[in-house]
């Protein structure tokens, strides 16, 4: 098939044109995190700019007195105001992509992922042109939170994954599906990467503005290339209504149908695990930016592109680690090395006091992120072919949830333990780390290989 869906005269009929070509989901996922990276830390950065002009504090201009600024009243209310307008960005993006995600993810199942790519790139162009017009016309910072919820009403990136992963479970079999899953996660990284080093330095030379405008032409070429170049990977997908509890149910069948014990119960063990693990992740990258901009680092926008594109290199590390410990290791023994690696860098954070400390932790990364594809892929062992969309829009739902949590927990204790550990909330991320860990040990020793159970298809 050419990607077509028979649904003529549907409300979504549109979503579902003819393709030029049969492309890849991977193109996708890089352009989106290509903008998203080159807008994240830049929206970070100007909240503080914001933030610092409004309260006429200038102390990391001068960049020889940082270190003597560490008890500065008005650097601690810059940072506290920063990491609060940061969560309730990411409180507004969960609170409505909850349901969205879930019931898009679901529906994909039905009418094939592009029209969920489509959408998800239509969303994520939306949140774009509202940073746009923030930063154009210095409009309160609270329509941020509005680019946010508009974004995830639409999918969200989250539900561009769910799509991108339940696309590569379609095509993939289960002996190459855990080297698919990592293969997709580094588009994540090398886009983020490229992302991070283009954004510093155009920041210093340019301002704020013109990188969100370039973050906009990518989402619109990748929203061109959702309707009109990816080849559908649903075998047969049919026109189903959008509005309806059967696509939920289907999501709560994965959890509470009689199944075989243990494959329930390792559906529901790791994706707690996951949980977990990107909970980590994302609370340590949202007070990242804010840690290196603030004494004692006091890093300039140059630096903080280094850090980010360090922060984004693990994901093409860890899929060639992944790949060469393959050959000797089994898949749950390479997610426990990426979770201890995980961990020391956590570490090392917590006690960063120097830039070179502070990439020592990053270069401890490296195998920081073979853990999620490992789980990604176990995860789409466990379920029917028909229940792949169902899967990954729970998976999306948890990592929504992971998000929420990491950003209520990190952006509050951050500025809550400025006084006594500003490192604190990254040795709280190395301590839960070791649930996923023990998790993953203790599924794997009960039964080794619940994938290979076979499933009644879902109706």
């Amino acid at each position: 098939m050419e990607g077509r869906v028979s649904s003529v005269g549907s409300p979504h009929s549109f979503l579902n044109a003819p393709v030029l070509f049969r492309g890849p989901v991977e193109p996708l996922v890089f352009l989106a995190n290509f903008a998203l990276v080159l807008q994240g830390p830049l929206t970070t950065q100007y909240l503080w700019h914001r933030f610092s002009t409004e309260l006429g504090y200038n102390g990391t201009r001068h960049r020889e007195n940082c270190g003597n600024q560490s008890a500065d009243p008005l650097m601690k209310e810059v940072e506290t105001l920063t990491s609060h307008w940061t969560l309730y960005m990411n409180v507004g993006g969960f609170l409505v992509g909850l349901f969205w995600s879930t019931l898009l993810g679901a529906w994909s199942d039905r009418v094939g992922r592009r029209p969920l790519l489509v959408l998800a790139s239509l969303g994520l162009l939306l949140q774009a042109v509202v940073s746009i017009f923030v930063v154009q016309l210095e409009l309160h910072v609270g329509f941020f939170v509005l680019g946010r919820a508009l974004c995830a009403l639409l999918g969200d990136f989250n539900g561009l994954l769910a799509a991108g992963f339940a696309s590569v479970a379609d095509v993939s079999s289960n002996h190459s599906r855990t080297f698919r899953m990592a293969l997709l996660e580094a588009c994540i990284g090398v886009a983020g990467t490229l992302a991070s080093l283009l954004g510093g330095h155009w920041l210093r030379a340019q301002g704020y503005a013109n990188p969100f405008w370039l973050a906009l032409a990518l989402l619109i070429v990748m929203a061109l290339y959702a309707a009109f170049c990816f080849g559908e990977t649903v075998k047969e997908p049919k026109s189903t209504r959008l509005f309806t509890l059967r696509h939920h149910r289907s999501i709560a069948r994965l959890y509470v149908v009689p199944a075989p014990e243990k494959s329930r119960m390792h559906l529901a063990l790791y994706s707690l695990a996951i949980f977990m693990v990107v909970t980590v992740h994302f609370g340590a990258q949202d007070i990242l930016t804010l840690y290196e901009l603030s004494a004692p680092l006091c890093w300039d926008s140059k630096l903080i592109g280094y850090g980010s594109a360090a922060q984004h290199l693990p994901y093409l590390t860890s899929l060639l680690g992944l790949r060469l410990l393959q050959f000797c290791l089994a898949d749950t023994w390479v997610a426990e090395i990426g979770l201890a690696f995980n961990i020391l860098g956590m570490v090392v954070f917590a006690f960063a006091t120097i830039t070179p400390l502070m990439f020592t932790g990053y270069g401890l990364l490296f195998l920081s992120l073979v853990t999620t594809p490992v789980i990604r892929a176990k995860l789409s062992k466990l379920v029917s072919e028909s229940e792949q969309g169902a899967l990954f829009s729970a998976v999306a739902c948890v990592n929504s949830l992971a998000m929420l949590m990491a950003s209520g927990i990190f952006n509050s204790i951050y500025p809550a333990t400025l006084n006594f550990m500003k490192g604190f909330p990254f040795l709280l991320g190395a301590g839960l780390l070791f649930i996923p860990a023990i998790l993953i040990g203790v599924l794997e020793k009960v039964n080794p290989h619940p994938e290979f159970q076979q499933f009644p298809q879902s109706p």
